[in-house]
């Protein structure tokens, strides 16, 4: 595995405000937590377990350098999630990296958009799910509820969670299918794609990128709603 050793001269693009931690100082994660819980039936187990994790992030780069940034964080999270996956309440690990700070010229939802993208689709064959969320939007579920806005903008890593995710992935019927028979089998993903940002960007550019559907989360939702009844 490349991640640790490979070359990153966006490094410090990204400034560490607060190492993984249960109970953030920096962002309040309390009541918002409580209010995703009802939408959630992993969330609540999960923080009870002290397995969902916060890395707070603050932008002070350019926007190429704070993308970049959020994939090596990323990367970092699914290969910190993959060998827990399958231990017992492993489905249950759940790691987050939270975005802080302005950029110029670039929304959160931009800078975070090709990173997320690129995350989903070199570790959805391996199981492992990640989400989007902007500060301030308020979604809306596939059973039609109202899901709570987040407080900060952030990146969900979880594993995966075959039986429901791949609904999902509607708009991204090949990944959909991928994850549906998922199995981490210790691969190097990176294999047959470089990890330098740009080369992973252009790679990404080359997939489909669903367009946001109008009644679901732009991100394929972090974590699984509850079935319809």
């Amino acid at each position: 595995m490349r991640i640790d050793g490979a070359s990153r001269p966006t490094a410090g693009a990204l400034r560490l405000v607060e190492p993984r931690t249960g109970e953030p100082k920096s962002v309040d994660v309390t009541d918002y937590i409580q209010q995703m819980a009802a939408h959630c039936p992993y969330l609540a187990p999960s923080v009870e377990r002290e397995l969902t994790g916060w890395t707070v992030y603050r932008a002070d780069g350019d926007a190429e350098a704070v993308e970049a940034e959020l994939f090596h964080a990323g990367t970092q999270a699914a290969e910190w999630i993959r060998p827990l996956a399958g231990r017992p309440h492993g489905a249950l690990v759940c790691e987050n990296i939270v975005l802080l700070g302005d950029v110029t010229g670039a929304r959160h939802r931009e800078l975070m958009t090709w990173p997320h993208w690129a995350l989903k689709n070199l570790y959805g064959p391996v199981g492992v799910m990640f989400g989007k969320f902007y500060e301030g939007d308020e979604e809306i579920s596939q059973i039609g509820e109202r899901i709570p806005a987040a407080p900060f903008s952030f990146i969900a890593v979880r594993a995966a969670v075959r039986r429901r995710d791949p609904r999902f992935l509607q708009a991204t019927p090949d990944l959909a299918a991928a994850l549906a028979v998922a199995q981490d089998d210790g691969r190097d993903v990176f294999e047959h794609v470089p990890y330098d940002w740009k080369e992973v960007r252009a790679w990404a550019q080359q997939l489909l990128l669903p367009t946001r559907p109008s009644t679901s989360s732009p991100s394929g939702s972090a974590c699984p709603s509850r079935p319809a009844s």
